[in-house]
């Protein structure tokens, strides 16, 4: 192996994915550690440290054997600084993850946000060179975008684009946290449907799902879609409600930007796409304008998760030339 492998990480709330990519653009290793946001930024910079290394020694590589380490993290994040504007799911603010690393590992560290890599990754590994304008939307316990304009990233003024999922749905809510106001993934995440299945399950209705009534029963995309292929009827609505609630979305954002590409990924979306995509699409035709819509083809990723891991290679492309 030479100077040209990359090392990719989905740095997320529940887990570290890191990945050896090498110079064929092939996943060749993996190490997955849990995420510990209970130990302080230094513990989760040693645990991503751990991680390279892990996959260093499984590999007899050593550390200029790799060309990058590329990290995706899900919040605002600066490419050019390494800084982290902000991670709530991390606990993490205003901090410099690319400097900590470097104290941890001779290698460049590259960094961005989770969604726009993945975007990175489809863009590259996945689309032709005709999609010009592109949305980018993962679905999974929030709900994160990524916008290409002239087949380039837009990553925004202060590379806060793609917060597609803090759009405001509703001026005010039941489960507003924010100003009274509920915003796109208050209604269409994976939260935000179990949310909306366990008060249906506490209020009475019937449901094969009833073992998770309990406020800590974590109820996972999984077992949403086994529910939806058994047709029960709370999970059909609750899904279904969301599913129209993204096309809506999408279709708004579509007359704004008249983008040409939309493509749908993420935990939710990979679980349930045969249910969720023609319900998206039908309210993605009924609420954006005829002229912007017509030429849109919206697909899921065929990468699914790994799409965030190949944006690494996108991504040391962009910054090592």
């Amino acid at each position: 192996m030479g100077v040209q492998n990359i090392i990719s990480v989905d740095f997320g709330g529940t887990k570290i994915l890191s990945a050896l990519i090498n110079a064929d653009n092939e996943i060749v290793s993996r190490v997955k550690i849990p995420t510990n946001t209970e130990k302080g930024n230094e513990f989760l910079v040693k645990s991503i440290a751990d991680s390279v290394k892990k996959i260093l020694d499984e590999n007899h590589l050593k550390e200029n054997d790799v060309r990058a380490v590329c990290l995706g993290v899900p919040g605002t994040v600066n490419p050019f600084t390494g800084i982290i504007g902000s991670a709530p799911n991390l606990g993490i603010k205003d901090f410099n993850i690319k400097e900590a690393l470097a104290k941890e590992i001779a290698v460049p560290v590259l960094i961005e946000n989770d969604v726009n890599l993945a975007g990175l990754g489809i863009k590259k590994f996945e689309l032709s060179s005709d999609v010009k304008n592109m949305m980018v939307v993962f679905v999974g316990t929030g709900i994160g975008g990524a916008f290409f304009f002239d087949g380039k990233l837009y990553r925004g003024s202060s590379f806060f684009a793609g917060e597609i999922g803090h759009i405001i749905v509703e001026p005010k809510g039941e489960f507003s946290t924010f100003s009274n106001r509920t915003t796109f993934e208050m209604t269409a995440s994976r939260t935000a449907i179990v949310r909306e299945i366990k008060r249906g399950l506490n209020k009475g209705k019937k449901s094969i799902l009833k073992e998770y009534q309990l406020p800590k029963k974590q109820l996972k995309s999984r077992a949403l879609a086994d529910a939806l292929k058994k047709e029960d009827p709370l999970v059909v609505k609750c899904v279904g409600k969301a599913a129209v609630t993204i096309g809506t979305v999408l279709g708004s954002i579509t007359t704004l930007l008249n983008i040409d590409t939309i493509v749908l990924g993420g935990g939710v979306i990979e679980a349930m796409h045969e249910f969720m995509i023609p319900k998206i699409e039908k309210a993605f035709k009924e609420t954006v304008l005829l002229e912007a819509g017509e030429i849109v083809k919206i697909f899921e990723t065929k990468l699914g998760d790994d799409a965030a891991l190949y944006g690494g290679v996108a991504l040391a492309e962009e910054f090592l030339k």
